[in-house]
């Protein structure tokens, strides 16, 4: 097995990104025949009737995660929450799944979000080159009546 701090954390919802605040965090790759990897975020307790309810629904989450550096291109994993632990003013949250090999999620994902901000043409080749150089972590895209996580 191999652990490494989880850096940043988004669930990726149909409409977007959802940035998930974290604490802290770790990420251990299990090294098993299966491929899996636990993840644990340790979040303020404000997600916990969000998280309790995607546990309820036994949902598969998509996760986005960037991985010891925030320099790092964040990964995708297909997971489902195994665990929720109360702590007095905190969540820790245990996802198992597995790593979406995919060509280059971020990029895509960077892209969507430019164009979403109504990006075109030269400005919109500028900005990308701009930010794929300095992988920002990207908006959280929200529908105007859609509530976060956390005001769930």
């Amino acid at each position: 097995m191999k652990t490494f701090k989880l850096v940043s954390l988004q669930l990726v919802e149909e409409n977007g990104l959802i940035d998930i605040e974290l604490d802290d965090g770790l990420i251990i790759n299990k090294e098993d025949e299966k491929s899996n990897w636990l993840l644990e975020a340790f979040v303020d307790k404000s997600y916990l009737e969000y998280f309790k309810k995607r546990a309820d629904d036994e949902d598969e989450l998509t996760i986005q995660v960037v991985i010891t550096k925030k320099e790092n291109d964040p990964a995708a994993f297909q997971t489902k929450i195994t665990s929720i632990s109360e702590l007095e003013n905190h969540i820790s949250i245990l996802f198992e799944g597995s790593l979406k090999r995919t060509k280059n999620d971020y990029a895509e994902l960077l892209l969507q979000d430019l164009l979403a901000q109504g990006y075109i043409g030269d400005n919109l080749l500028d900005e990308f080159k701009d930010k794929m150089h300095s992988k920002p972590r990207l908006a959280t895209a929200k529908k105007e009546n859609k509530e976060t996580p956390a005001q769930s």
